[in-house]
């Protein structure tokens, strides 16, 4: 599914109209006529509705629904929170064609509960034509009056375009918004509708398509949703005379004193994700706790001077392990030392190898961030959580989070690498500026061990010949898709690594369709 921003989508919408000849008001009536359907399918064929309705396009849209519902015989209340002057334009016109018996103009703060609370409480369906996704400031006085009454009277509600209150691009609630029940939007998704906590208030989403023209569609600037439809055509089925040799082997190269289950995660989320076969190097003093916690896997001792830890002097042993490797990935639980970073940063400088780096492998590449430009790989895949990439970029984790996409974008521009800048709602982008945005996993994916989970999976795919950006958009949704189907049977609170690793060949053949999960 394609997203768009709110500023992309008016521009879309006006090209249709200057540059195509579509009036505005066809796309109104198109519009209102989408959500009617909707309402219908989901409500039935007659009953009692409310349209809350401001004074801009939005509200235009909800006039078209309270004429098309009350053709269809149901009985309509329109509430207007604003007076007839203030109308204008398409919205103007669609407004003199409602019978005055149904328009109800509410101006006045502290009357719109008195006059229309019952109107609400009595509703089948309540339609949000307040604002649309131009909103850029806080909702306050009426608007914030008529939000709060929406949600506190219990009764479903359909938003037109974008929930009252969400801004159209960040997914951020302005002040307040309106819980929808369901949200009918128009030709594309927008980032408000997927970006928590957009994504909350949203309810289940409905793309309509209004008659925007094809050309301006498949033209339109913006970022890939990651849902099964989405993902599903990237997963590759396997031949029947296939054998190990075609599904790669990938290096991995991980754990320290304490952290050996990051190792074996990685190690063994490879397996689960397909990997012909898996190489899983360890310091010496930890290997044989990692021989005994992976069984398919091959391990390999480096040498650590009996310290637990990498250094510069197991270099030239990885080196020998690079040969017949065709992905390698380092970090899950390396640690943070002097010599650990340096062998990292050698890595970078030297393996031409497609190659995933998490964890504290991220936080050496922070002590001297210039490495990437002097990276010998042409595919790097960085896979940071908000506190990692704060490290990166040298600034907050708030300013990170403030601005997920566009932090992800620059670093991925700026440094040629492709950057999983995880959380809820992943972001994936590209060196070249694609960007994706997974619908996958759930809070109980919220606990230790879920990233190195992740990496295994990516190097798993990179070494099974898929694509640095395939590799990340499909080694997400697949990584949130097993934890889906873990909750699903399991619920989310409890929710472990191990549960994820488990359910992956599940989750695979579910979006093969091959079997049910």
């Amino acid at each position: 599914m394609r997203v768009v921003t709110a500023q992309a989508m008016q521009e879309i919408d006006r090209q249709a109209i200057t540059g195509y000849g579509i009036p505005g008001l066809l796309l109104m009536e198109n519009a209102g006529r989408r959500c009617v359907e909707e309402i219908v399918a989901e409500f039935g064929a007659s009953g009692r509705c409310v349209v809350m309705a401001g004074k801009g396009n939005n509200g235009g849209d909800g006039y078209v629904i309270a004429r098309l519902l009350g053709a269809k015989g149901w009985s309509v209340t329109v509430v207007i929170l604003a007076d007839r002057e203030q109308i204008s334009g398409d919205a103007a016109t669609n407004l003199e064609m409602l019978p005055g018996s149904v328009i109800n103009y509410c101006t006045g703060e502290g009357r719109l509960s008195a006059r229309h609370r019952d109107d609400l409480l009595q509703a089948d369906v309540i339609v949000d034509a307040l604002l649309g996704t131009g909103l850029q400031s806080s909702i306050s006085g009426l608007y914030r009056e008529a939000v709060e009454l929406i949600n506190t009277s219990g009764r479903p509600t359909v938003a037109v375009d974008i929930p009252s209150g969400i801004h159209g691009t960040t997914g951020l609630v302005l002040g307040c918004a309106v819980r929808a029940h369901s949200t009918v939007t128009f030709a594309f998704a927008k980032l408000g509708h997927v970006l928590y906590p957009g994504v909350e208030y949203t309810g289940r989403l409905v793309v309509a398509d209004i008659g925007i023209p094809v050309t301006l569609m498949e033209t339109a600037s913006g970022y890939d949703f990651l849902n099964e439809e989405t993902v599903r055509p990237m997963l590759r089925s396997r031949d029947r005379h296939a054998h190990k040799g075609h599904f790669g082997h990938c290096l991995i190269i991980a754990g320290s004193v304490g952290k050996t289950g990051a190792a074996a995660l990685s190690a063994n989320s490879a397996v689960r994700a397909g990997s012909g076969l898996v190489t899983l190097a360890v310091a010496e003093s930890i290997h044989s706790i990692l021989e005994m916690k992976t069984t398919e896997v091959m391990t390999f001792p480096l040498p650590d001077a009996g310290n637990g830890y990498l250094a510069g002097s197991a270099a030239a042993d990885i080196k020998k392990l690079l040969v017949g490797k065709d992905a390698i990935a380092i970090g899950p639980g390396i640690d943070r030392h002097p010599g650990t970073s340096a062998l990292v940063q050698h890595l970078v400088e030297t393996v031409d190898l497609p190659l995933v780096i998490d964890a504290d492998g991220l936080n050496a590449l922070a002590e001297d961030i210039t490495v990437l430009h002097r990276k010998n790989s042409k595919q790097v895949i960085l896979t940071p959580h908000p506190g990692e990439m704060s490290r990166l970029v040298g600034t907050s984790i708030a300013d990170v989070e403030a601005a997920r996409i566009s932090v992800a974008e620059e670093f991925a521009r700026n440094y040629d690498v492709f950057v999983v800048l995880k959380g809820a709602r992943t972001i994936i982008a590209s060196p070249t500026g694609e960007t994706a945005i997974n619908g996958s996993g759930n809070p109980g994916m919220a606990s230790g061990g879920m990233g190195d989970v992740l990496t295994g999976i990516i190097v798993s795919l990179l070494g099974q010949g898929y694509s640095a950006w395939d590799a990340c958009r499909l080694g997400v949704f697949l990584h949130g898709y097993a934890a889906d189907t873990v909750a699903t049977e399991k619920g989310e609170i409890g929710l472990n690594a191990t549960d994820v690793i488990e359910k992956m060949p599940y989750a695979c053949n579910k979006l093969l369709r091959r079997m049910p999960c």
